[in-house]
């Protein structure tokens, strides 16, 4: 496996998302990553710290430039809880839990990676749907993480590495029926 690849892949994904979904400096973007998948092996069999790393290296710089908080899901196991930086927590009110994340037993190598990397980790059960927008790397469903309307996003990119990925971003709800006029700009 290329990791380099890995980490353009997942830099140019990031990009393309940021650019389209118009995020505001304070929002939440909810990373779901099989790092199982990005080697093309099925989810949850072949955990691998180094392509959990490199999508780390593409996605996270990306989000601290522009002020976004990350919000990694851990895996099944550890029930999708998600590792946030202790500012994300405190600004949406969000309770701690205690768990660390591990990459064979319960959290994933991504969310350990995230754990260990971070500025001042946490580990919180959920983020009551208040993720702006996100990426899904390999399948790994973080639309419970999502807003009430999530749309979904086409990039340029399919893949990173072998894994399939799926963006979305927020839009807020409609409201008014047939008479409303709607700001495009929301859309």
């Amino acid at each position: 496996m290329n990791y380099s690849e890995v980490k353009a892949q997942a830099r140019q994904a990031i990009t393309e998302i940021l650019e389209s979904a118009r995020l505001r400096e304070g929002s939440i973007f909810v990373i779901g990553c099989s790092s199982s998948e990005i080697l093309g092996d099925q989810i949850g069999t072949a955990t691998n710290l180094d392509s959990a790393n490199a999508v780390f290296d593409g996605i996270i710089p990306v989000l601290k430039e522009r002020g976004i908080f990350a919000a990694a899901q851990c895996c099944e196991h550890l029930n999708r809880a998600l590792v946030v930086e202790r500012a994300c927590m405190d600004k949406y009110g969000f309770e701690q839990v205690n768990a660390i994340p591990q990459p064979n037993h319960a959290g994933g190598a991504f969310g350990t990676v995230c754990y260990e990397r971070f500025d001042d980790p946490v580990l919180v059960e959920d983020i009551g749907g208040r993720a702006d927008a996100g990426i899904d790397i390999g399948g790994t469903m973080i639309g419970m993480h999502m807003h009430a309307v999530a749309v979904p996003m086409r990039i340029s990119l399919r893949k990173i590495g072998e894994a399939p990925i799926i963006c979305a971003r927020h839009r807020p709800k409609y409201v008014g029926g047939q008479r409303a006029i709607y700001d495009q700009n929301l859309i």
